[in-house]
Protein backbone atom coordinates (compact mmCIF):
# COMPACT_ATOMS: atom_id res chain seq x y z
CA UNK A 1 0.00 0.00 0.00
CA UNK A 2 1.61 3.58 -0.71
CA UNK A 3 1.02 6.55 0.57
CA UNK A 4 -0.16 9.43 -1.52
CA UNK A 5 2.08 12.43 -1.01
CA UNK A 6 0.96 15.57 1.06
CA UNK A 7 0.69 18.69 -1.63
CA UNK A 8 3.04 21.17 -0.82
CA UNK A 9 1.54 24.71 0.41
CA UNK A 10 2.72 27.80 1.25
CA UNK A 11 1.16 30.28 3.13
CA UNK A 12 1.82 33.61 2.40
CA UNK A 13 1.03 35.12 5.96
CA UNK A 14 0.69 33.98 9.52
CA UNK A 15 -3.04 32.35 10.07
CA UNK A 16 -4.18 31.74 13.89
CA UNK A 17 -2.16 28.60 15.82
CA UNK A 18 -5.38 26.20 15.19
CA UNK A 19 -5.37 26.86 11.24
CA UNK A 20 -2.01 26.92 11.29
CA UNK A 21 -1.53 23.11 13.22
CA UNK A 22 -5.12 21.83 11.57
CA UNK A 23 -2.92 22.88 7.72
CA UNK A 24 0.52 21.05 8.80
CA UNK A 25 -1.22 17.98 10.15
CA UNK A 26 -3.14 17.62 6.45
CA UNK A 27 -0.40 19.06 4.06
CA UNK A 28 3.62 19.64 3.94
CA UNK A 29 2.82 23.48 4.63
CA UNK A 30 5.37 25.89 4.77
CA UNK A 31 4.02 29.10 6.89
CA UNK A 32 5.02 32.67 7.43
CA UNK A 33 6.19 32.55 11.00
CA UNK A 34 7.06 36.38 11.25
CA UNK A 35 3.43 37.37 8.97
CA UNK A 36 5.90 39.92 7.22
CA UNK A 37 4.07 40.63 3.23
CA UNK A 38 6.03 38.42 1.19
CA UNK A 39 7.91 40.47 -1.66
CA UNK A 40 7.03 40.01 -5.43
CA UNK A 41 10.26 37.92 -5.91
CA UNK A 42 8.86 35.54 -2.82
CA UNK A 43 5.69 35.54 -4.25
CA UNK A 44 7.23 34.36 -7.69
CA UNK A 45 9.36 31.74 -6.13
CA UNK A 46 6.60 30.61 -3.77
CA UNK A 47 4.52 30.41 -7.02
CA UNK A 48 7.41 28.20 -8.54
CA UNK A 49 7.82 25.29 -5.57
CA UNK A 50 4.38 24.83 -4.40
CA UNK A 51 1.55 22.69 -5.33
CA UNK A 52 -0.93 25.15 -3.66
CA UNK A 53 -0.52 28.97 -2.88
CA UNK A 54 -2.67 30.44 0.07
CA UNK A 55 -2.23 34.29 -0.24
CA UNK A 56 -4.15 37.07 1.20
CA UNK A 57 -5.67 40.42 0.08
CA UNK A 58 -1.82 41.97 0.86
CA UNK A 59 -0.47 40.03 -1.78
CA UNK A 60 -0.62 40.54 -5.47
CA UNK A 61 -0.78 37.84 -7.73
CA UNK A 62 -1.06 39.41 -11.03
CA UNK A 63 -0.40 37.95 -14.56
CA UNK A 64 3.04 38.19 -13.79
CA UNK A 65 3.22 36.23 -11.11
CA UNK A 66 1.31 33.92 -12.65
CA UNK A 67 3.61 33.54 -15.68
CA UNK A 68 6.36 32.15 -13.79
CA UNK A 69 4.41 29.68 -11.68
CA UNK A 70 5.83 26.23 -12.02
CA UNK A 71 3.73 23.09 -13.12
CA UNK A 72 3.11 22.35 -9.96
CA UNK A 73 1.17 24.69 -9.19
CA UNK A 74 -2.19 23.84 -9.21
CA UNK A 75 -4.47 25.79 -6.94
CA UNK A 76 -4.48 29.45 -5.22
CA UNK A 77 -6.55 28.68 -2.30
CA UNK A 78 -7.60 32.61 -1.10
CA UNK A 79 -7.54 33.10 2.65
CA UNK A 80 -10.31 35.85 1.91
CA UNK A 81 -13.41 36.20 -0.01
CA UNK A 82 -12.35 39.27 -2.67
CA UNK A 83 -10.21 38.17 -5.24
CA UNK A 84 -9.38 41.63 -7.22
CA UNK A 85 -5.36 41.42 -6.13
CA UNK A 86 -5.63 37.88 -8.05
CA UNK A 87 -5.30 37.89 -12.04
CA UNK A 88 -8.22 35.16 -11.84
CA UNK A 89 -8.33 34.59 -15.69
CA UNK A 90 -4.20 34.54 -16.42
CA UNK A 91 -4.94 31.81 -13.32
CA UNK A 92 -7.38 29.92 -15.65
CA UNK A 93 -5.15 30.28 -18.64
CA UNK A 94 -2.13 28.62 -16.87
CA UNK A 95 -5.01 25.62 -15.65
CA UNK A 96 -4.70 27.00 -12.29
CA UNK A 97 -8.02 27.07 -10.07
CA UNK A 98 -8.66 29.74 -7.64
CA UNK A 99 -10.81 29.42 -4.61
CA UNK A 100 -11.84 32.25 -1.79
CA UNK A 101 -13.85 32.29 1.58
CA UNK A 102 -17.21 33.01 0.45
CA UNK A 103 -19.66 34.11 2.90
CA UNK A 104 -17.86 33.59 6.13
CA UNK A 105 -16.62 37.37 6.78
CA UNK A 106 -20.33 38.00 6.59
CA UNK A 107 -21.19 38.83 10.13
CA UNK A 108 -18.02 40.15 11.45
CA UNK A 109 -18.48 43.07 8.52
CA UNK A 110 -21.90 43.65 8.86
CA UNK A 111 -21.79 44.23 12.97
CA UNK A 112 -18.45 46.75 12.18
CA UNK A 113 -20.45 48.86 9.39
CA UNK A 114 -23.20 48.91 11.89
CA UNK A 115 -20.69 50.62 14.39
CA UNK A 116 -19.56 53.01 12.01
CA UNK A 117 -22.74 53.99 11.05
CA UNK A 118 -23.54 54.60 15.06
CA UNK A 119 -20.45 56.04 15.60
CA UNK A 120 -20.15 59.04 13.22
CA UNK A 121 -23.38 60.60 13.55
CA UNK A 122 -23.45 60.13 17.39
CA UNK A 123 -19.29 61.41 17.42
CA UNK A 124 -18.08 58.31 19.88
CA UNK A 125 -14.24 58.53 19.04
CA UNK A 126 -14.43 62.04 19.95
CA UNK A 127 -16.08 61.43 23.63
CA UNK A 128 -13.69 58.42 24.27
CA UNK A 129 -10.68 60.83 23.13
CA UNK A 130 -12.09 63.89 25.86
CA UNK A 131 -12.61 60.99 27.95
CA UNK A 132 -8.89 59.48 27.89
CA UNK A 133 -7.06 62.87 27.43
CA UNK A 134 -9.16 63.91 31.03
CA UNK A 135 -10.98 66.91 29.15
CA UNK A 136 -14.82 66.12 30.15
CA UNK A 137 -16.16 69.65 31.75
CA UNK A 138 -19.44 67.06 32.79
CA UNK A 139 -22.81 66.75 31.51
CA UNK A 140 -24.46 69.90 29.76
CA UNK A 141 -27.78 70.29 27.68
CA UNK A 142 -26.06 71.18 24.30
CA UNK A 143 -22.57 69.77 24.16
CA UNK A 144 -21.50 66.83 22.01
CA UNK A 145 -24.81 66.81 19.80
CA UNK A 146 -24.87 64.32 17.19
CA UNK A 147 -27.66 62.80 14.96
CA UNK A 148 -29.42 59.65 15.97
CA UNK A 149 -30.04 56.84 13.40
CA UNK A 150 -33.62 55.65 14.03
CA UNK A 151 -36.00 57.07 11.38
CA UNK A 152 -33.06 57.66 9.03
CA UNK A 153 -33.08 56.24 5.21
CA UNK A 154 -30.28 53.40 4.85
CA UNK A 155 -29.03 53.43 1.05
CA UNK A 156 -27.11 49.72 0.32
CA UNK A 157 -24.98 49.61 -2.64
CA UNK A 158 -24.63 46.06 -3.39
CA UNK A 159 -27.64 44.36 -1.77
CA UNK A 160 -25.63 40.85 -1.31
CA UNK A 161 -25.29 38.62 1.89
CA UNK A 162 -23.55 41.40 3.84
CA UNK A 163 -25.75 43.98 2.62
CA UNK A 164 -28.43 41.60 3.56
CA UNK A 165 -27.14 40.86 7.04
CA UNK A 166 -26.42 45.44 7.74
CA UNK A 167 -30.09 45.31 6.31
CA UNK A 168 -31.26 43.42 8.98
CA UNK A 169 -29.28 45.13 11.93
CA UNK A 170 -30.21 48.35 10.44
CA UNK A 171 -34.28 47.61 10.97
CA UNK A 172 -33.63 46.58 14.64
CA UNK A 173 -32.26 50.24 14.68
CA UNK A 174 -35.56 52.02 13.34
CA UNK A 175 -33.66 52.73 9.99
CA UNK A 176 -35.72 52.65 6.80
CA UNK A 177 -34.19 50.52 4.45
CA UNK A 178 -33.72 50.94 0.96
CA UNK A 179 -31.33 49.36 -1.84
CA UNK A 180 -29.09 49.26 -5.45
CA UNK A 181 -28.12 46.29 -6.67
CA UNK A 182 -27.29 44.66 -10.41
CA UNK A 183 -30.55 42.52 -9.92
CA UNK A 184 -33.65 42.85 -7.48
CA UNK A 185 -33.99 40.98 -4.56
CA UNK A 186 -36.80 38.16 -4.72
CA UNK A 187 -40.35 39.66 -3.55
CA UNK A 188 -40.26 37.58 -0.05
CA UNK A 189 -36.48 38.18 0.60
CA UNK A 190 -37.42 42.17 -0.35
CA UNK A 191 -40.23 42.35 2.10
CA UNK A 192 -38.75 40.67 4.85
CA UNK A 193 -36.58 43.74 5.16
CA UNK A 194 -39.10 46.20 4.00
CA UNK A 195 -36.34 47.58 1.57
CA UNK A 196 -37.68 49.90 -1.44
CA UNK A 197 -35.29 48.72 -4.48
CA UNK A 198 -33.97 51.40 -6.38
CA UNK A 199 -32.79 50.77 -10.07
CA UNK A 200 -31.20 54.30 -10.35
CA UNK A 201 -28.27 54.58 -8.01
CA UNK A 202 -28.23 58.22 -8.96
CA UNK A 203 -32.17 58.85 -7.02
CA UNK A 204 -30.65 56.78 -4.53
CA UNK A 205 -27.90 58.48 -3.52
CA UNK A 206 -29.92 61.95 -3.84
CA UNK A 207 -32.31 60.82 -1.27
CA UNK A 208 -30.68 58.84 1.45
CA UNK A 209 -29.33 60.05 5.32
CA UNK A 210 -26.88 57.43 5.13
CA UNK A 211 -25.24 55.61 2.11
CA UNK A 212 -23.60 52.42 3.38
CA UNK A 213 -21.30 50.30 0.66
CA UNK A 214 -21.35 46.55 -0.11
CA UNK A 215 -20.48 45.56 -3.32
CA UNK A 216 -17.41 43.62 -4.31
CA UNK A 217 -14.52 45.45 -6.37
CA UNK A 218 -13.98 44.96 -9.99
CA UNK A 219 -13.68 46.51 -12.85
CA UNK A 220 -17.05 47.61 -13.11
CA UNK A 221 -17.18 49.58 -9.56
CA UNK A 222 -14.22 51.30 -9.73
CA UNK A 223 -15.37 55.00 -8.50
CA UNK A 224 -19.05 53.21 -8.97
CA UNK A 225 -19.91 56.26 -6.06
CA UNK A 226 -18.05 58.67 -8.20
CA UNK A 227 -17.58 62.52 -7.96
CA UNK A 228 -20.43 63.38 -9.65
CA UNK A 229 -23.21 60.50 -7.62
CA UNK A 230 -21.12 61.87 -4.39
CA UNK A 231 -22.18 65.30 -5.08
CA UNK A 232 -26.49 64.30 -5.13
CA UNK A 233 -26.18 63.36 -1.63
CA UNK A 234 -28.13 65.05 0.46
CA UNK A 235 -26.03 67.77 3.38
CA UNK A 236 -25.66 66.42 6.43
CA UNK A 237 -25.59 62.63 5.00
CA UNK A 238 -23.20 59.90 5.80
CA UNK A 239 -21.16 57.55 4.14
CA UNK A 240 -19.79 54.29 5.27
CA UNK A 241 -17.47 52.11 3.46
CA UNK A 242 -16.82 48.49 4.71
CA UNK A 243 -16.05 46.80 1.14
CA UNK A 244 -13.20 48.40 -1.18
CA UNK A 245 -11.88 51.80 -0.97
CA UNK A 246 -11.73 52.51 -4.58
CA UNK A 247 -15.78 51.97 -5.18
CA UNK A 248 -15.66 55.62 -3.92
CA UNK A 249 -13.95 58.70 -5.30
CA UNK A 250 -12.20 59.41 -2.08
CA UNK A 251 -10.56 62.59 -3.44
CA UNK A 252 -13.48 63.84 -4.09
CA UNK A 253 -15.34 62.46 -0.88
CA UNK A 254 -12.72 64.60 1.11
CA UNK A 255 -13.33 67.41 -0.46
CA UNK A 256 -17.60 67.43 0.03
CA UNK A 257 -17.16 66.50 3.71
CA UNK A 258 -14.60 69.68 4.45
CA UNK A 259 -16.64 71.73 2.67
CA UNK A 260 -20.03 70.59 4.17
CA UNK A 261 -21.60 69.06 1.81
CA UNK A 262 -21.11 65.65 3.38
CA UNK A 263 -21.43 65.34 7.13
CA UNK A 264 -19.15 62.88 7.14
CA UNK A 265 -17.86 59.15 6.59
CA UNK A 266 -16.93 56.23 8.86
CA UNK A 267 -14.43 54.11 6.71
CA UNK A 268 -12.75 51.02 7.02
CA UNK A 269 -10.81 50.62 3.54
CA UNK A 270 -9.00 53.27 1.57
CA UNK A 271 -8.02 53.77 -2.36
CA UNK A 272 -4.20 53.56 -1.53
CA UNK A 273 -4.25 51.31 2.10
CA UNK A 274 -2.45 50.65 3.67
CA UNK A 275 -1.36 54.86 2.61
CA UNK A 276 -4.22 56.97 4.32
CA UNK A 277 -4.90 60.39 2.52
CA UNK A 278 -3.61 62.42 5.14
CA UNK A 279 -6.06 65.20 4.55
CA UNK A 280 -8.54 62.10 5.62
CA UNK A 281 -6.33 62.16 8.66
CA UNK A 282 -7.12 65.70 9.47
CA UNK A 283 -10.79 65.10 9.43
CA UNK A 284 -10.60 62.34 11.52
CA UNK A 285 -8.72 64.66 14.05
CA UNK A 286 -11.98 67.12 13.46
CA UNK A 287 -14.24 64.77 14.59
CA UNK A 288 -15.61 64.54 11.27
CA UNK A 289 -14.54 60.72 9.86
CA UNK A 290 -14.01 57.69 11.66
CA UNK A 291 -11.03 55.67 10.20
CA UNK A 292 -10.36 51.93 11.14
CA UNK A 293 -7.33 50.24 9.77
CA UNK A 294 -9.25 47.84 7.67
CA UNK A 295 -10.55 45.42 10.08
CA UNK A 296 -14.39 44.99 9.36
CA UNK A 297 -13.57 41.02 9.52
CA UNK A 298 -11.09 40.73 11.98
CA UNK A 299 -12.16 38.38 14.40
CA UNK A 300 -10.71 35.24 15.30
CA UNK A 301 -13.91 33.63 14.64
CA UNK A 302 -14.22 34.88 11.60
CA UNK A 303 -10.18 34.21 10.57
CA UNK A 304 -10.40 30.82 11.83
CA UNK A 305 -13.82 30.06 9.60
CA UNK A 306 -11.67 31.31 6.40
CA UNK A 307 -9.04 28.69 7.28
CA UNK A 308 -11.99 25.84 7.91
CA UNK A 309 -12.47 27.35 4.29
CA UNK A 310 -8.76 27.08 3.04
CA UNK A 311 -7.95 23.64 4.17
CA UNK A 312 -11.56 22.00 2.56
CA UNK A 313 -10.83 24.32 -0.78
CA UNK A 314 -7.68 21.94 -0.69
CA UNK A 315 -8.45 18.85 0.78
CA UNK A 316 -11.21 19.03 -2.14
CA UNK A 317 -9.04 19.58 -4.97
CA UNK A 318 -6.28 16.89 -3.57
CA UNK A 319 -8.55 14.56 -3.34
CA UNK A 320 -9.89 14.81 -7.36
CA UNK A 321 -13.02 17.22 -6.44
CA UNK A 322 -13.68 20.57 -7.54
CA UNK A 323 -13.28 22.54 -4.79
CA UNK A 324 -16.85 24.11 -3.05
CA UNK A 325 -15.71 27.66 -3.08
CA UNK A 326 -14.38 27.94 -6.23
CA UNK A 327 -13.90 31.06 -8.27
CA UNK A 328 -14.63 31.63 -12.03
CA UNK A 329 -13.14 34.39 -14.27
CA UNK A 330 -15.61 36.98 -15.07
CA UNK A 331 -15.65 35.99 -19.19
CA UNK A 332 -17.17 32.48 -17.81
Amino acid sequence: MTTRKKPLVIVTRKLPDVVETRMCELFDARLNETDRPMSQAELVAAAQSADVLVPTITDRIDAAVIAQAGARLKLIANFGNGVDHIDVQAAAGRGITVTNTLGVLTEDTADMTMALMLAVPRRLVEGVEIMTQGEWPGWSPTWMLGRRIAGKRLGIVGMGRIGQAVARRAMAFGMSIHYHNRRRLGEEVEAGLEATYWQSLDQMLARMDVVSIHCPRTPATYHLVSGRRLKLMRPGSYIVNTARGDIVDEATLISLIESGAIAGAGLDVYETEPAVNPRLLKLARAGKVVLLPHMGSATLEGRIDMGDKVIVNIRAFADGHRPPDRVLPATV
